[in-house]
């Protein structure tokens, strides 16, 4: 599952053709032990993540929304992917 974004600790993947078990749009995103899947608009779709460190997910996942798009479509496709710039 390649690296797409990371900050504060936090690490986003995404993974090629990920569409069986969440049936929607989605990355993972880890920090330490916790481990969450995050849908486009900033939902938890599974997993656990401390309040703090959601409230930087959702910020950036509003920020790179268009990215996080063309990324899934690319992905998907089995296409190269790309990375996007993590919150400073």
């Amino acid at each position: 599952m390649p690296l797409i974004s990371n900050f504060y600790g936090i690490l986003i993947r995404m993974y090629f053709n990920d569409q069986e078990k969440h049936h929607t749009p989605h990355f993972h995103a880890s920090y330490g032990e916790y481990q969450i899947a995050v849908d486009f608009s900033g939902d938890i779709l599974a997993g656990e993540m401390p309040a703090a460190k959601m409230k930087l997910i959702v910020a950036w996942t509003e920020i790179h929304k268009e990215d996080l798009l063309a990324l899934w479509d690319l992905m998907q496709q089995g296409n190269e992917y790309f990375k996007i710039e993590g919150l400073k």
